[in-house]
Order: C-alpha cells, then sequence, then structure tokens
C-alpha cells in the first residue's frame, strides 16, 4: 500500500480505540465524540512518536554516509522531524475533514479562534520529539539496545498520557501531578480544546512542557556535539 499506510495507520488505530476505550471500557470524552476525540489524540501523539522513533537512529541508520563526507550531522535528525511533520500534516488534513463532517452534523464540536494556536502547539511537539530523539540517537551510538527498547518506551510514554482519556478524569493529586508534569500533557489537552472547547489548559502545565523541552534540546545537542566527533570509532 506504500504511503497509503501514512492515513491507513491512523484511521486504524483509531477505530481500534473507539472500539476498545470507547465502547468496551467506557472511557469518558468530555462530551465529544469518541471517535473525533481519539483521532485527535492518536493525530497529535503519532506526530510526536514519528518525531522522536525516526531520529533515534540516526547515528546508525546513516553510519556509513557520516563515514565518508562531511556535513553539519544535525540535519539527518531535523530532516526526520521535517519528514515527520509532513506525515502529520497529512493526518491532520484527513483529521480536519471528520472533524467538519462532525460539526456539519452537529454533534457539539465548535469553530472557535484558537485555532490559530495550532502551529505553536505542533512547533512544541516537534521540538520535544526532536529534543528527545537526538538524544536517544547519541547514546544508540554505544547503546545499541537503547534503540530497540525506544519504541517500548514511546508505546508506554503514550499510556501515562492523555491520549485515550481526557485528563479530566485523572482525580487523584498525585498522579494529576504526574500527568501535568508530562509534557505532552499541555500540547494534547490544548489540541482538544482548540478543536472541542473541552480540556484542562493551564499556565502551570505548559509552563512544565515548555522547560522540559529547553531542558531535552540542550541536552541533546550537547550530547549530540560530543558523540559526533567520535562516533565512527563506536557505530
Amino acid at each position: 500500500l506504500g504511503p497509503a499506510w501514512i492515513i491507513l495507520n491512523p484511521l486504524i488505530t483509531t477505530v481500534i480505540f473507539n472500539v476498545v476505550f470507547g465502547g468496551m471500557a467506557n472511557m469518558p470524552t468530555d462530551g465529544v465524540p469518541g471517535f473525533l476525540f481519539y483521532m485527535a489524540g492518536n493525530t497529535v501523539w503519532t506526530f510526536f512518536a514519528n518525531c522522536v522513533n525516526n531520529t533515534a537512529n540516526t547515528f546508525v541508520t546513516n553510519s556509513q554516509i557520516f563515514g565518508k563526507v562531511y556535513f553539519p550531522r544535525l540535519t539527518m535528525p531535523v530532516s526526520q522531524v521535517l519528514t515527520s511533520l509532513i506525515n502529520f500534516g497529512i493526518q491532520a488534513v484527513m483529521y480536519l475533514i471528520f472533524w467538519v463532517y462532525f460539526f456539519a452534523t452537529g454533534s457539539g464540536v465548535t469553530f472557535t479562534l484558537w485555532v490559530l494556536a495550532v502551529p505553536f502547539v505542533v512547533l512544541e511537539v516537534m521540538l520535544l520529539g526532536l529534543g528527545v530523539g537526538i538524544i536517544v540517537s547519541s547514546l544508540t551510538t554505544k547503546y545499541r539496545d537503547l534503540a530497540i527498547a525506544v519504541g517500548f518506551g514511546v508505546q508506554l510514554w503514550m499510556y501515562g498520557s492523555p491520549v485515550v482519556y481526557p485528563l479530566s478524569m485523572i482525580e487523584n493529586p498525585l498522579l494529576r501531578g504526574v500527568m501535568i508534569a508530562n509534557p505532552m500533557t499541555a500540547p494534547m489537552e490544548t489540541f482538544r480544546y482548540i478543536f472541542f472547547g473541552s480540556g484542562q489548559v493551564t499556565g502551570v502545565m505548559w509552563a512544565a512542557s515548555l522547560a522540559w523541552t529547553a531542558v531535552l534540546l540542550v541536552l541533546g545537542l550537547s550530547l549530540f556535539s560530543k558523540v559526533e566527533k567520535t562516533f565512527v570509532d563506536t557505530v
């Protein structure tokens, strides 16, 4: 099917989420149609997961190229993130088609000027994914098994983020604090607030997300700059 998987993968995943979490587990969706709720969360999370997974193998995958010709090494993980951004754009178009359908049929979704904040949310997710990805890519030059574990770790991270459930259902103070500190909570809840008018978005939540992103980017760039000088000897 080739490029069609860019659309089929999130669509099939959304259907599964809707059946399992919406139909069988009966999880709340803050009054939003279940299918659209899960598609919104899946669209954002797929973008983040692709940014992390695609950049995680930068050194290992491109070791032969790096060893033959010099060019700014950082262009490789950045190009992977930009590719993920293109895929996200395609999936976002599909999501908007479904959103327009639910809007036209009076299913409770609303349109607000908060849609202008979408580029900011996308940029935050992209930078966070880049930061995590280049940290992993730097470490995989020495610890190869980390590349295998990262896919599993990203999947666990998804269930620790409000992707298949809203933040409003987390009532335990400790768990709620952990969720708010999760850097993906703010973008996820904001994305849903933009298109549904539902979601719990606070300044503290965004401060935590931006702080994590800044720290991970600085750490990742520092590790990347050190590893790129000697990675040919270890890869």
